[in-house]
C-alpha cells in the first residue's frame, strides 16, 4: 500500500499540493540531477498524485529537497500530469505560504524570506504577515528577456504571430483575438487546442537556446493575451502548457514573461505595478526589481506578488490491487 500526505493550497486559483510525506528523498549534486532521480525511482508517485481520480490534469504539485546552493533554504521540484516543468510561479506564492504558516522550514534573517533551488535557478520569496498567517508573497524571478519578438508561425488555418519569451522555459505569447478565442472559461477546450497547436509550431521554427546556458528547451507553453476586463488592470490573459494544462491564476512565470515583452516595448510603467488578471479574475501584480543580462541579451528580475491559501490536508493510498494505482489520464 503507498501511502503519501499532501497539503493543499492555491495562488489566485492555481492549484498546489505539496507533498510532506511519502516521497524518497531526491539524490543529486544539482535540482536538475534530484529531477532524474526522481523520474528513475519516483514517477509512479508523481502520477499516483497528480493523475485522476486523485489528481486531475491541471493540478501542479511540489517536493521540498535539501538546497543545493549554498545560502538557499530548501530546493523544491514542480511536477504535474506530464512531467516535471522547471518552475511554478504560482507554486512557488503557494509552497512559501504552506511552508511558513506549518512551519515546514527554517528561513533566516527576518523569518519571512525564503530562498529556493529550483531546475529553472535559484528564486527568492519574501513574505508579508506572519507565521499564522501568510498575507500574500513576493516571488523574484529567474532572469526574464525576449528572445524574439513577432514570430511568424501558422497554427491551424492561421498565420499568427509569437513573441516567445523566458522566465524559466521558453513561452508563446499571442494575442487570443488574433488567434480567434477570447480568455474566458468557456472557451477552455478552445484554448487548450490552439495552444498545443502555437507550441508544436513556435518549437518547429527554430530550436530555443538559453543565451546564457546553452540549454535547448522546448516551448514550455503559449500564453494568449487579451484586453483586461477590470479598469485597474493592465491585460489579461491565460497560459496553456505544452501538454494542454490550463493555468487558473495568472501564472508568476507568466508575468514576468509578458513583463519582459512589454519592457522590451517601452510599455511597462515605472511609476506603479503592472496589474495581470487570469482567467479567473484574480490578479498578480509585477514591477521590475533588477535589471540583468541573460547572456547578450537585456533581461528583467521580475517581483511578482500574490496571495495564497491552504485549502485542505490530505492522506492519499493506492493499494496495489487498486486498477488506477498509478492514476489515469485522457488528455
Amino acid at each position: 500500500m503507498v501511502t503519501l500526505k499532501t497539503i493543499d493550497a492555491h495562488a489566485g486559483g492555481g492549484p498546489l499540493r505539496l507533498v510532506v510525506d511519502g516521497f524518497p528523498a531526491p539524490r543529486g549534486r544539482t535540482m536538475p540531477d534530484k529531477v532524474d532521480w526522481i523520474r528513475r525511482h519516483g514517477d509512479q508517485l508523481r502520477r499516483v498524485l497528480m493523475r485522476e481520480p486523485r489528481g486531475h490534469s491541471d493540478l501542479c504539485g511540489a517536493l521540498l529537497t535539501e538546497p543545493a546552493a549554498p545560502g538557499s533554504h530548501a530546493g523544491v521540484i514542480f511536477m504535474n500530469g506530464g512531467g516535471y516543468p522547471a518552475l511554478s510561479g504560482h507554486g512557488i506564492l503557494a509552497v512559501t505560504t504552506i511552508a511558513l504558516e506549518r512551519g515546514l522550514l527554517m528561513p533566516g534573517g527576518d523569518g519571512m524570506t525564503v530562498v529556493f533551488d529550483t531546475p529553472a535557478g535559484t528564486v527568492r520569496a519574501r513574505a508579508i504577515g506572519d507565521a499564522s498567517r501568510v498575507e500574500r508573497v513576493m516571488l523574484y524571478t529567474v532572469p526574464s528577456f525576449v528572445a524574439q519578438a513577432s514570430l511568424a508561425v501558422k497554427a491551424g488555418s492561421r498565420q499568427l504571430r509569437a513573441d516567445v519569451a523566458f522566465c524559466g522555459g521558453f513561452y508563446a505569447i499571442v494575442d487570443c483575438e488574433a488567434a480567434g478565442l477570447s480568455v474566458d472559461t468557456s472557451r477552455a477546450p478552445e484554448l487548450r487546442r490552439a495552444g498545443r497547436e502555437i507550441a508544436a509550431a513556435v518549437d518547429a521554427a527554430q530550436t530555443w537556446l538559453h543565451p546564457a546556458t546553452g540549454g535547448a528547451e522546448d516551448i514550455a507553453g503559449t500564453i494568449f493575451t487579451a484586453p483586461p476586463r477590470s479598469d485597474s488592470a493592465d491585460l489579461r490573459s491565460v497560459t496553456v502548457l505544452r501538454d494542454g494544462q490550463a493555468g487558473r491564476s495568472p501564472g508568476g512565470t507568466a508575468t514576468a514573461a509578458l513583463m519582459a515583452v512589454l519592457d522590451a516595448m517601452g510599455l511597462l510603467a515605472d511609476d506603479r505595478p503592472f496589474a495581470h488578471e487570469g482567467i479567473l479574475d484574480t490578479r498578480f501584480s509585477g514591477r521590475v526589481a533588477s535589471r540583468t543580462r541573460a547572456g547578450e541579451l537585456e533581461a528583467i528580475v521580475a517581483e511578482v506578488e500574490g496571495s495564497a491559501w491552504i485549502t485542505g490536508e490530505h492522506t492519499f493510498l493506492a493499494a496495489p490491487d487498486d486498477p488506477f494505482a498509478e492514476g489515469v489520464s485522457l488528455e
